[in-house]
């Protein structure tokens, strides 16, 4: 912490204090600069002391601290004016804004007096001769508050009529308070037009777009943007999220969360916040946060989680229903202070009316990694009903489960399990028991072998011998499941003879002769896949041969019989595997499209989707992506609503990389959230859903979505391994989120990540990534300001391009170590010698260069090189050095510059821009050594370069123009 000894150091010390994060810390400095300034005896040191006092106190969570510093600053103004130099007189001023807000989010200052202060304030402002627009701003506010709606339409009238002057907000906050009102007044469309500039960036400031992009949120659900929605959260949270300030904020995005199903979320974010339960210097954020907070514990009760364990105030253990009575009870209190200060109800309902929503989305997916939604409790049974009242209509049931088993429908299964539980104490036939049994079996998988051997039994008591072998085929498969291939085979041989000689004396029918020849065949694949590796002809031979005697049998059979259709298309889905496994990759995808096709027109669309799926692999190993986005997209329509989370994230993200691969980086960054989402429904976060976040953060920089990718990358991150995704993954997502970082303007946080890349490619055989990781990094270390710690990085990268052999990086890490040097003390020699270093690496390499396309990058290198060394000589020339001395650099820069242009030259159209560049620069350079004739020479010159060039291309435009100011500066100098 920097002693204050004077006005210079107190300056310096509240800059420095200025940069601080958000605080009471922040603030804590700031009392203590007030103090060192009343020290100084010099009224203005005191004056600047309080506004930075007041300027830390209205950043924080600490607003109401605010009215102190300023009346004072008020009281020293009014005795001794001429204290407040240009900048104070206006800062106080403007404060005056401030103190009109502070007011009203403190329920303890009586309406009179901020109606009282809201008249002194528009005399001051009449007297300083400012317009009324900041006064009817604030008017405007007052009224909204307390709900009166004809006095805020008049006073927002007059707000926006009134001239805007030095006194008026600056234009984002301005558009940020229109929009909200006119969000209040359920005019959602038009509060989006409204804040549109500011979304997009042309209007910003110290709390813009935070504050804008949070209000958004929940008027664009109401509007069905979500997309928009779900990107706003994610650039707006980033914003806030380290901000104490923003408690209001920070709230919106709570809310959000709540409204599109993410309530999980909504849990992280309450949990990175714990001081805003209890921070009470800002009424009105507190009862904006609080008011959020009995919405999300009131969400999760109603989904049953009401005993779930959840963030809260320190000091006590909180489930989601005791801390909903516990933030309903606080929010409506400070309500009604509120209500109680302004004479009106309106805080209180909009207060119960933002506790009362409901979700306006089911559910959202947001591409960041967050937990499944918990699934509430299972509801207790139901007190037991008499017999007669309660008993359900089991024929129906065993007559609705049969329709389903038949055709082979999804929830088969469950609706005999269902026939089975309303079947106690009732005796069935044993057909009706053999298929209860038989689908028991196929839910138990491995465990389910037994009782395939009782619904055999029970098949034979009900008179049907062929659908008895089918289970037990069915159960044999099973076996060959968990392992025991060669006792399936065994058991399946016998099986199989028996229903061939059963099928010959019509004793059973083609059903179930197909089913136990089905079983066979699978075991026999089964059977070809443990062999893989060491793969003999014979095995995949009998599953070809087992196969096609499935289709021999069913062929011409089938009609309308759905499992008939459903054998011929797994048999053909067999054929396609062996062809696959024999390295036939062409004759196995048009077999496993034969298989989809015949799924899909048998009615089975969901048995089609691992076919389908298979198919795009196999397309894309063929070079046909067009085939496999087809496939990918039909096994998706065709999984539906069947699919497991698993299959559906994994579908997904093959479709996304397959967009991705060409250039569809919007519709594959949909894919990929859709991946993201369903790998974490599917409880695979760390793995399926790592990768899909890794690619969604790729596809949305692409995008030059900066700020969600930044989020999403950062997701990523912690579950990323190189174990699990390999240490590539890992290095890419350090560098897309270094690249997020530095567009953001996150320079340090941006070279953090590239060095943590660059350390994992360090390792890596081929040097390349490395190299160019450790430059990207010097290049935002230089942009942080860390410019020794710049130059090593530069240094470093440097040796790399030396021994990849890569030029033209060398050069450029040469080039950047001369710019840095340059300004910095008895550092202009070294910047020099760098910069020539550069000029002679060029130079070597294109007296070895034997490859013409190399030779010229390398000739445009080095003009380039000359150019910016010309341009480095130029900006050394220290203003207040001997004049000779200063004739001397510029004599040396100009001859850099001249050297560019000729080396630009020979390179034609391609290189015009360039040399036009150096040619321009070095006419100034002639100018700036009284040369006037040189400098009119080098501008006709540009002009003659673009004499036959259209003026469609800006920058032929903008140098035409320079060119046409340089012969008019030199007219005026020398009458040339």
């Amino acid at each position: 912490m920097s002693e204050i000894t004077d006005f210079d150091s107190l300056r310096r010390a509240m800059a420095e204090n200025g940069e601080e994060p958000e605080g009471p810390a922040r603030n804590a400095r700031a009392e203590q600069l007030l103090a060192e300034a009343e020290k100084l005896n010099i009224p203005l040191a005191v004056i600047e002391a309080l506004g930075h006092q007041l300027k830390v106190y209205n950043y924080s969570s600490e607003k109401g601290k605010m009215f102190v510093p300023f009346s004072r600053l008020l009281r020293m103004w009014d005795e001794r004016p001429e204290d407040f130099d240009e900048y104070e007189t206006h800062a106080l001023h403007w404060v005056f804004k401030w103190m009109s807000s502070g007011m009203l989010d403190q329920p303890h200052v009586p309406l009179a007096s901020i109606e009282k202060w809201l008249g002194e304030m528009e005399h001051r402002y009449r007297l300083a001769g400012h317009s009324e627009r900041a006064v009817r701003g604030a008017e405007f506010s007052v009224a909204a508050h307390i709900g009166d709606v004809a006095r805020a339409e008049r006073a927002y009238g007059a707000w926006l009529a009134a001239d805007r002057d030095a006194m008026a907000d600056c234009h984002a906050c301005e558009l940020h308070g229109q929009g909200w009102w006119q969000a209040e007044r359920g005019q959602d469309a038009e509060a989006i037009r409204l804040w549109g500039p500011v979304l997009e960036g042309e209007f910003t400031c110290a709390h813009e777009p935070h504050t804008v992009l949070a209000s958004s949120l929940t008027p664009l659900l109401r509007l069905g943007r979500v997309d928009e929605a779900r990107a706003n959260h994610l650039r707006g949270f980033r914003l806030v999220r380290t901000m104490e300030s923003m408690r209001g904020a920070y709230a919106d995005h709570v809310e959000f969360c709540v409204l599109t199903g993410n309530e999980a979320r909504g849990l992280e974010l309450l949990a990175e916040r714990p001081a805003y339960f209890t921070d009470d210097g800002h009424p009105r954020s507190r009862l904006e946060f609080m008011t959020v907070v009995a919405l999300l514990m009131g969400r999760l009760s109603a989904l049953g989680l009401g005993e779930r364990q959840v963030p809260g105030p320190a000091g006590r253990t909180w489930t989601a229903r005791g801390l909903a009575v516990h933030a309903r009870e606080e929010a409506l209190a400070l309500a009604v202070r509120f209500d109680e200060r302004n004479g009106t109800a309106h805080v209180s309902e909009r207060a119960r009316a933002r506790m009362d929503q409901r979700p306006l989305v089911e559910r959202l997916p947001l591409g960041v990694r967050t937990t499944a939604r918990p699934a509430p409790p299972a509801p207790a049974p139901a007190a037991a009903e008499s017999p007669e009242d309660s008993r359900p209509d089991l024929p129906a049931l065993i007559a609705g489960a049969r329709r389903l088993s038949d055709t082979l429908q999804p929830g088969a299964v469950e609706a005999w399990a269902a026939v089975s539980r309303a079947a106690e104490g009732v005796e069935l036939d044993a057909r009706d028991r053999a298929e209860i049994a038989d689908h028991r079996a196929m839910d138990l998988g491995p465990e389910g072998v037994a009782l395939f051997e009782e619904a055999a039994g029970l098949y034979a008591e009900a008179g049907d011998p062929g659908e008895a072998l089918a289970a037990r085929a069915r159960g044999a498969y099973v076996r060959a499941l968990t392992g025991d291939v060669a006792e399936a085979r065994t058991i399946v041989a016998g099986l199989y003879d028996r229903v061939l000689a059963l099928y010959a004396d019509d004793g059973t029918g083609v059903r179930q002769t197909a089913a136990v020849l089905m079983s066979r065949a699978r075991i026999l694949m089964r059977r070809v896949h443990e062999a893989q590796g060491g793969l003999p002809q014979v095995l995949a031979t009998d599953a070809e041969a087992a196969a096609r005697e499935v289709l021999a049998l069913v062929g011409g059979q089938a009609g309308d019989d759905v499992r008939l259709a459903s054998r011929i298309a797994e048999a053909q889905a067999m054929l396609a595997e062996l062809a696959a496994l024999a390295g036939d990759v062409e004759g196995a995808a048009e077999l496993f499209a034969r298989a989809s096709a015949a799924f899909v027109g048998a009615g089975l669309p969901w048995f089609a989707v691992e076919y389908e799926a298979r198919l795009a692999g196999l397309a894309h190993h063929l070079g046909d992506t067009a085939e496999a986005e087809r496939a990918l997209r039909a096994a998706l329509e065709h999984g539906g609503p069947h699919l497991e989370a698993t299959g559906r994230a994994q579908l997904h993200l093959q479709l996304a990389e397959v967009l991705g691969d060409r250039g569809l980086s919007e519709e594959a960054a949909e894919h990929a959230l859709e991946a993201a989402h369903w790998a974490d429904e599917a409880g695979e976060s760390r793995t399926l859903g790592a990768w899909a976040r890794h690619q969604l953060g790729g596809f949305l920089l692409r995008q030059g979505r900066f700020a969600e990718a930044a989020e999403v990358l950062e997701s990523a991150l912690p579950d990323l391994s190189a174990e699990t995704h390999g240490d590539g993954a890992v290095v890419q997502t350090q560098w897309w989120l270094g690249d997020c970082l530095s567009e953001l303007g996150e320079h340090r946080a941006a070279a953090e990540r590239r060095l943590q890349a660059a350390e994992i490619a360090r390792h890596w055989p081929e040097q390349h990534d490395h190299a160019t990781l450790a430059h990207l990094a010097a290049e935002s270390l230089g942009h942080a300001g860390l410019h020794a710690e710049a130059d090593r990085a530069y240094a470093r990268a440097g040796a790399l391009w030396r021994s990849v052999g890569n030029v033209h990086g060398l050069v450029r890490s040469l080039r950047a170590r001369a710019w840095l040097a340059l300004g910095e003390e008895d550092r202009d020699d070294t910047a020099s010698e760098l910069m020539a270093s550069a000029v002679e690496e060029c130079r070597a390499a294109l007296e070895s260069a034997d490859d013409e396309e190399a030779r010229e990058r390398l000739v445009a290198e080095l003009g380039h090189t000359h150019r910016q060394f010309g341009d480095l000589l130029a900006r050394s020339a220290a203003e207040d050095a001997e004049d000779e001395s200063i004739q001397d650099v510029l004599e040396k820069a100009l001859s850099q510059m001249s050297r560019a242009v000729e080396v630009f030259a020979p390179l034609g159209d391609e290189a015009r821009h360039s040399r036009t560049g150096a040619e321009l620069a070095a006419g100034w350079l002639e100018a700036d050594l009284g040369r006037p004739a040189g400098a009119a020479a080098r501008a006709r010159a540009v002009l003659a370069a673009y004499a036959v060039v259209g003026e469609d291309d800006g920058t032929v435009l903008e140098r035409r123009a320079e060119a046409e100011q340089m012969l008019q500066v030199v007219r005026e100098q020398d009458g040339v």
